[in-house]
């Protein structure tokens, strides 16, 4: 029996581009704590889908883990933006305040 991250690669084989199996892959990588591979498929997405407004969250979150605030505060501004265009209140305040504790140092990481 196939467990979930096996499961997603397979999907993933028949449409390589579909960002919501490469941040659903993201996430199962994040789960067992494989942070490079989680990055990389946050990565893609943002090339594959920048449209796609909830990685820029989780891969700014993955840039905090992984003591690497600049980063994770440029794509909290380029979500933050991605997010105005979407009209997507919801996820902008999100990112604001992601954004806002990272620059006070009260981050979750």
């Amino acid at each position: 029996m196939m467990n979930r991250l096996e499961q997603l690669q397979t999907l993933l084989q028949e449409n390589p581009s579909d960002a919501f199996l490469l941040f659903a892959i993201a996430k199962e990588y994040e789960k067992i704590a494989d942070r490079p591979q989680a990055l990389a498929y946050y990565q893609r997405v943002v090339h594959t889908d920048p449209d796609y407004v909830g990685v820029y969250y989780h891969l700014a979150k993955l840039y905090e883990k992984i003591e690497q605030p600049e980063k994770a505060l440029a794509i909290y501004i380029a979500g933050m933006d991605m997010a105005r265009r979407a009209g997507d209140q919801h996820a902008l305040a999100e990112l604001s305040a992601a954004k806002l504790n990272l620059e006070m140092g009260e981050s979750d990481y």
